[in-house]
């Protein structure tokens, strides 16, 4: 079994504990992606705007960590390929190594220009989450605040996703509003992508996607990764397996199948959590195998879903 992860925390982790990649105190290392037998592994530089006094602080910040996941998986070449196209990450399995994908979490790093998108595009990012938990320049973030929900993409948010694509970049509209969710539906021509969101019909946070937004992903032929976060699965807050199936059975009841894909948000998160790290996963395919997805419907959701986004986008 073959796993794609679109979203883990794990540079944000590094960076901040002064740890490498085959750290044990991560739930994303070289090792533990090997052991998984990982196909590919998104890595987001995310940055949290409040942290930093100035757009600049914010790209230097996002430069430190791009840099030490350049080194790091530099030094496992021997079970890490860093990634740039489908391409590549199908050339990493055929090596029997983990493709690394880099994607940038806080599209508000590039203040109004669109030439730091292209340098983005350059250091090999190919998926932007367009904003975190604050207003940017593109849009307005997820909220409790429904006038804030309801603000759509700015003017530049506008011109910045017909770049992204004009690129080959995957939109992310995970921690977006509603209202730039929307914008991106409209204005999207090829599949987007929520990298780590769940059904909000489950569990009622303003980080997960309703049924509406289920079904217009699924229209433009995207996915949404599972997020494993006990806060965004509902239930008793334990981030069990269980009910991981629970949204994956109401995403494929209302959007298809072909919509679910892993987005762990490994790393990001401190409460524990059934699936405790990378190496877990088959556990989690065992899970969805035993719980009745046939074959063909976990591959979807381990690892297909997510490449085919891959080829048609990248």
């Amino acid at each position: 079994m073959s796993f794609i992860d679109l979203h883990c925390d794990t540079v944000y982790e590094m960076i901040n504990k002064n740890i490498n990649l085959d750290s044990a105190d991560l739930c994303v290392s070289a090792d533990k992606l090997k052991a998984a037998k990982a196909l590919c592994q998104c890595f987001a530089l995310y940055i949290n705007l409040a942290d930093h006094n100035s757009n600049e602080e914010c790209w230097q910040r996002m430069l430190n960590m791009y840099e030490l996941l350049e080194r790091e998986t530099a030094l496992r070449s021997d079970r890490i390929l860093v990634a740039r196209s489908a391409a590549d990450i199908e050339r990493a399995a055929t090596q029997q190594k983990t493709a690394a994908l880099l994607t940038v979490e806080e599209g508000g790093i590039c203040g109004e220009s669109l030439e730091r998108l292209e340098q983005l595009y350059g250091m090999g990012v190919r998926m932007i989450t367009l904003t975190w938990n604050y207003e940017n320049a593109i849009g307005f973030p997820n909220s409790t605040d429904p006038t804030v929900m309801s603000k759509g993409l700015k003017p530049f948010g506008f011109e910045f996703i017909e770049n992204m694509q004009r690129l080959g970049m995957i939109i992310d509209v995970s921690h977006l509003s509603e209202g730039g969710f929307w914008d991106v539906a409209k204005r999207s021509r090829k599949p987007f992508v929520a990298s780590h969101s769940n059904a909000k019909s489950l569990c009622d946070v303003s980080r997960n996607l309703t049924d509406e937004q289920l079904k217009a992903l699924a229209n433009s032929g995207g996915v949404t990764g599972i997020n494993f976060y006990p806060n965004f699965l509902g239930g008793d807050q334990t981030g069990s397996i269980e009910q991981m199936i629970s949204h994956i059975r109401h995403i494929k009841k209302v959007a298809g199948i072909d919509t679910v894909a892993i987005g762990s948000d490994f790393d990001g998160y401190d409460i524990p959590a059934e699936l405790k790290d990378a190496a877990d996963l088959p556990k989690f395919a065992e899970a969805l195998q035993k719980a009745g997805f046939t074959a063909d419907e976990v591959d979807k959701i381990c690892w297909k879903n997510a490449l085919r986004v891959f080829k048609e986008v990248l």
